[in-house]
């Protein structure tokens, strides 16, 4: 009777596995509108040199992909997402309620947050005090010697700095879903708030409050939420010269015969600046694997060893091309050693 039972619990899952491959044979892939270029890149690639089915993926945008990733095991959900920040604590204890308890974490390189506009306009150069005083909710009282915060009232550049054009404050951008959104805000929004002595003050006293400040974007037309399609920012500028818009670097390189980037605090956002550092607003980009899934869909770690490989992201990789800024030789090794052990995170 014992034996029977065995046996029957080994059949069902023999069967549920079977029946877990055969429902899907391509890799499922969803995630960050930055990350998504290059993970195309690397699925085409991977498409044309091995056995496997090219890769299916969609650019949700990365809470959009950290949603879908964390709800639950299973043909029906994605194997891996895309992010152009970190997963953050709460996702991370999402996925473990639902039953995704291995993630395994892969950084696959830098990238810069370009604030850019169209090549038919002079370039801006701005420093991030004046990228927070444009599109901060509030900011202190310009008319008040005391500190004070008000409705943030600027309508034009030249409001904020004579030095800057006349013309109206207008700035497509990533919605509140968008790793790029989130990671703007941490280094853009915050690291300009900063630069005002009794704001960075509250961090010590009220740090709660403090990023209420820093983080919150005003809401009055003058930022406006352009989706998760960062070609369709790159077609509102060509399309509008007096604004600017928020993406990431890859998307500049891509179009540089349409738009340019702005300098942030005298540098200028390119390959370069962003590697070495110098570039204020740059951030690393990941991509989450679900190690429950391995074994079951077909390829993930063979399109791993492809993403990871030196001919992908190495410093003369086909990614460095397409505008990734690669990792120091010894990151890189240490992300490729996770991928091929499989090492899931902790947090």
């Amino acid at each position: 009777m014992k034996k029977s039972v065995i046996l029957a619990a080994a059949l069902s899952t023999i069967l549920s596995t079977s029946a877990f491959a055969a429902s899907r044979d391509a890799i499922n892939i969803v995630g960050s509108s930055t990350v998504y270029p290059f993970t195309t890149v690397v699925a085409e690639q991977f498409g044309k040199t091995s056995k496997f089915k090219t890769p299916k993926i969609e650019s949700t945008g990365t809470g959009g992909g950290m949603k879908l990733f964390c709800a639950g095991v299973g043909v029906e959900h994605p194997d891996m997402t895309g992010a152009s920040r970190r997963i953050k604590k709460s996702e991370f204890d999402q996925c473990q309620a639902n039953g995704v308890k291995d993630v395994i974490e892969v950084k696959v390189g830098y990238d810069g947050i370009a604030i850019a506009n169209s090549k038919k306009a002079a370039p801006f150069a701005l420093s991030l005090k004046e990228v927070f005083l444009a599109l901060a909710k509030e900011v202190p009282d310009p008319s008040s010697e005391a500190f004070k915060l008000i409705e943030n009232p600027y309508k034009m550049w030249n409001e904020i700095n004579p030095a800057l054009p006349a013309s109206k404050i207008e700035v497509l951008g990533p919605p509140p879903t968008s790793g790029t959104r989130d990671a703007f805000v941490e280094l853009a929004m915050e690291g300009g708030c900063d630069k005002i002595d009794a704001i960075k003050a509250e961090k010590k006293t009220n740090e709660k409050n403090h990023k209420r400040i820093c983080h919150s974007i005003r809401e009055d037309g003058v930022y406006i939420e352009a989706g998760e399609n960062d070609n369709l920012i790159v077609q509102k500028l060509d399309a509008n010269p007096n604004a600017l818009g928020i993406f990431g670097f890859s998307f500049l390189d891509q179009n540089s015969d349409k738009v340019q980037g702005s300098t942030i605090d005298g540098v200028l956002v390119n390959f370069d600046a962003i590697a070495d550092g110098s570039y204020p607003v740059s951030r690393p980009l990941f991509m989450y694997v679900k190690k429950a899934h391995i074994g079951t869909i077909p390829g993930i770690e063979e399109f791993l060893a492809e993403y990871t490989s030196e001919k992908a992201w190495g410093d003369e990789g086909y990614l460095a091309d397409k505008g990734l800024i690669p990792m120091p030789t010894e990151e890189r090794k240490k992300f490729a050693d996770d991928a091929k052990n499989l090492t899931p995170l902790s947090m």
